[in-house]
């Protein structure tokens, strides 16, 4: 039933209910409520039900709902004659005929869409035979019997058109795609025979080369199964180490067993399943037996009141109170047989309690092994599956593991270098990037000296070269000069580079100088750089570290305080509670009756007694009330009826006096006052 209310809930808080609903609310829903639940659903399967039940009568409503789900062929649970209790309960809203309604519906919404929408136009209008002799009526009625079997060949090829997968658009593209490729293949064919037709022996190559596509296809074929054939004997194989493997593990523990071992274990065997079988399954039968026998009864009843509710709660009550009243009686008694009876009685039925709770416990450990062996054996079939290997045991498997063991250390000893040498290639390219920034600078200088000494772009003499030279092939190809004035070009040039390398000799022995100094003080900074890393890349050790283990004994610290927290107020708890139980077994033991009457078990008595005497005195006032309604609100009408006598004739007499004033006759007011009175 859970499950089925949780699967009700999902599908309402899905598209397209969105009810927000959780299991508690939705148990909590009342019966008006659960009526429109199930209205909704019902829209959502045929949209003419989309009717607010506060406006209908609930014989509309249940005569509606019954109809929609007759259309869509739900059957409720149990027999014919549980018909009307399902009908009662449907227009009641009760749970358990509203639950398996919605449930249902849910499971199979899309299905029973479709058949709403088709019961619309396939279900059969019964015309009286009468109506059918004329023929107006019967020309029409076949007319609608056709519509209905067009309908329905319409409805299949739309299905069938539906469920195929395939469009009119994308089969018109296919076909056309087609048509290209054929025409294309006719045309290659086409060209192609025109260049055979030039070869000598033509139509005997063409058969040749059939037989050599047969034969390649035959090829192909015998090549697969040549490779299923392998991987038969290959599984057939691994199938009989799998057999040689059992039959070894079973002849070992053949050997290991003894005659007396397996006896002990065939003998437990049969005592666990002897108490099974003579003491904890008849017990277990006997009380599902009294639950059944106990839900019978209580199904059979008619449906309770609350007055029959209050009348249950009452002999409840009343036997309740028999009971502490015997089991007081008893205390007093204090008889020694039974106490020592009743000791011997609790530990008899602590000890099959006991033994009760060591068998379940021996069955679900039952239960569990052969499950884990089930496990294992499907594990041990993959493993060989996937790898073709034999799944190690004991001894083979401990080796296993150290020899697993020593990799990991030598993995983690690799790591480790691996990761030095990471630190020293990320050293390496810091180092390079700032060298470079240095070389630029320095170049920069450079540059800037040059100009001072007014020999610039000396240390680019070799790119100028190269660029004059391009510059020369260009000019030669384009204005096509002779030898010579190349030859006097390099001269002019080389004159020029001579000039200024004399130039330039005393700047290139200061730079050679600046480089110098400019390798040391590199040098320097390198392995002061070393050091500074190497001292960093410590620290931040041994900091991350401390902060590990900062924050483990924080959370320790925490955890301790919390707990720590948590047993005081049990403790305390647990002495309020201890407090209040000596005081309650002193005030119930002493002899002092005014201590007696302290205790809260003699207040909740003395409040229970003094609740069903008010009780009832109600009920009689209350039975007293109801008989007297009667006669006193027809005394109560009595009383109004001569009060407005009274109040007429109080009018007739004042109408008197006025008219005797003018001089009409006093009798005549009279009559017609009592007149209109009696007639009021």
């Amino acid at each position: 039933m859970s499950d089925q209310i949780k699967f009700i809930v999902d599908s309402l808080n899905k598209e397209p209910f969105k009810k927000n609903y959780n299991l508690i609310t939705f148990d909590s829903l009342g019966p008006m409520q659960l009526l429109q639940v199930l209205n909704d659903v019902l829209a959502e399967i045929d949209p003419k039900q989309d009717v607010d039940i506060r406006e209908e009568m609930p014989e509309q409503t249940a005569k509606r709902m019954l109809n929609l789900l007759g259309i869509l062929k739900y059957k409720p649970p149990g027999n014919a004659t549980d018909m009307s209790t399902f009908r009662q309960g449907l227009v009641i809203g009760s749970k358990p005929v509203i639950y398996p309604v919605l449930h249902w519906l849910l499971q199979r919404s899309n299905e029973l869409k479709k058949r709403a929408y088709l019961a619309r136009f396939l279900i059969k209008l019964e015309v009286p035979s009468e109506f059918l002799q004329d023929e107006t009526v019967a020309d029409t009625n076949k007319q609608y019997e056709e519509l209905m079997e067009a309908f329905k060949t319409l409805h299949k090829e739309c299905e069938q058109l539906k469920t195929s997968g395939f469009s009119t658009a994308e089969i018109r593209r296919d076909i056309s795609a087609m048509e290209e490729e054929k025409d294309q293949l006719m045309k290659r064919v086409e060209r192609l025979k025109k260049r055979v037709e030039t070869v000598q022996n033509h139509q005997r190559m063409l058969k040749i080369a059939r037989q050599l596509r047969v034969e390649k296809e035959r090829e192909e074929f015998l090549a697969q199964q040549k490779q299923e054939q392998k991987n038969q004997l290959f599984h057939a194989v691994q199938r009989l180490q799998r057999v040689q493997n059992q039959l070894k593990s079973m002849r070992h523990a053949a050997a290991d067993a003894k005659p007396e071992s397996l006896m002990k274990r065939l003998e437990e065997e049969i005592k666990f399943n002897s108490y099974m079988v003579t003491e904890k399954f008849p017990k277990e039968l006997e009380s599902k037996k009294k639950e059944l026998h106990f839900l019978q009864k209580v199904v059979s009843e008619p449906a309770m009141g609350h007055s029959d509710l209050l009348e249950l709660e009452s002999k409840v009550n009343e036997i309740n109170t028999e009971i502490n009243q015997l089991i007081e009686k008893k205390m007093m008694r204090n008889e020694p047989i039974e106490g020592k009876l009743s000791l011997y009685r609790q530990q008899a039925s602590i000890i099959s309690r006991k033994k009760e709770a060591k068998a379940e416990e021996l069955q679900e450990t039952k239960e569990k092994l052969a499950n884990l062996e089930r496990e294992v054996s499907v594990k041990t079939n993959q493993t060989r599956e996937f790898d073709g290997a034999e799944v190690l045991k004991g001894d083979e498997f401990k080796r296993y593991v150290s020899k697993l063991r020593s990799k990991s250390t030598v993995f983690k000893k690799k790591h480790q270098i691996i990761a030095e040498f990471k630190a020293e290639f990320g050293l390496l390219q810091r180092t390079e990037e700032l060298l470079k920034q240095r070389q630029e600078t320095i170049q920069h200088q450079l540059r800037t000296i040059e100009e001072k000494k007014g020999v610039s772009g000396y240390s680019y003499t070799q790119e100028e070269l190269e660029r004059v030279s391009a510059l020369k092939s260009e000019v030669d190809e384009m204005k096509g000069r002779t030898l010579d004035d190349m030859s006097e070009m390099v001269k002019k040039l080389n004159s020029l580079v001579s000039e200024k390398k004399s130039a330039l000799a005393p700047v290139i022995k200061e730079l050679r100088q600046l480089r110098q100094k400019c390798q040391e003080l590199t040098q320097e900074c390198d392995e002061k750089k070393a050091q500074y890393d190497s001292c960093a890349a410590g620290l931040e050790s041994n900091r991350s570290k401390l902060e590990q283990e900062v924050r483990g004994l924080r959370e320790e610290c925490l955890q301790e305080e919390s707990r720590y927290h948590y047993t005081n107020c049990v403790i305390k708890n647990l002495e309020v509670q201890l407090r209040r139980a000596t005081d309650e077994m002193k005030a119930y033991v002493s002899s002092d009756q005014q201590e007696k009457r302290k205790a809260i078990r003699e207040q909740y008595t003395k409040n229970i007694t003094e609740q069903e005497n008010l009780g009832k005195k109600l009920r009689e006032k209350q039975k007293a009330v109801r008989e007297s309604h009667g006669p006193n609100m027809k005394q109560a009408k009595m009383w109004r009826d001569l009060e407005q006598l009274m109040e007429c004739k109080k009018q007739c007499f004042l109408k008197q006096q006025s008219q005797a004033c003018i001089g009409q006759k006093p009798y005549m007011v009279v009559y017609t006052c009592q007149v209109r009175c009696w007639g009021d």
